[in-house]
């Protein structure tokens, strides 16, 4: 993110046909005061630091459910497939984030990423609203929350389930039995 901050530039690597390098000169050099540029990180870990104040995400299933296990607000960055219906849920359903629009040749810009930095970490209600929804999550999948409770119900429904499949077969094997 801070590649575009600096430059007017699409984020996406590999998306930047002109330029064979990850960085362009120097920018490693201009930024290491600021932050550290790695090709892997524990995404849960970082997301659940106290310094993060919001998640920029493709919208990907697994990566929303981190960010809202955290408490985080969204900018959202969807690519393809579902990632656009999590998307709305996000910023239309749930309201805890932003949607990018695109400039009128496609490109994501810096002014857009800097707006929607300000817009989303300037209004309190996205991260009022991000934890409420971490809190009931959490809550639900907690013993004795709803979801829990689903999941108990439906392991007992399976349990039962096997039960009556079981007597059911050894009365078939008893009526075969007694038949033969």
């Amino acid at each position: 993110m801070s590649w575009s901050l600096e430059r007017d530039c699409s984020i996406r690597g590999g998306m930047i046909v002109e330029s064979t390098m990850a960085y362009p000169d120097g920018f490693i050099h201009r930024v290491q005061s600021r932050g550290r540029t790695v090709s892997w990180a524990p995404q849960q870990k970082v997301l659940a630091h106290p310094s993060v104040a919001c998640f920029m995400s493709h919208c990907g299933w697994n990566s929303t459910l981190e960010g809202v296990t955290n408490g985080l607000p969204f900018l959202c960055w969807p690519y393809f497939g579902d990632q656009f219906y999590n998307e709305t849920y996000i910023c239309e359903i749930w309201k805890t984030g932003l949607r990018f629009k695109k400039d009128e040749v496609g490109i994501i810009t810096r002014g857009e990423i800097k707006d929607k930095i300000q817009q989303l970490l300037s209004d309190k209600r996205f991260k009022d609203k991000a934890v409420a929804i971490k809190e009931s999550v959490t809550s639900s999948v907690q013993k004795g929350g709803q979801s829990h409770q689903n999941l108990d119900s439906f392991i007992k429904w399976i349990r039962e389930e096997d039960i009556n499949a079981k007597d059911r077969h050894d009365s078939k094997e008893h009526d075969f039995k007694t038949n033969s």
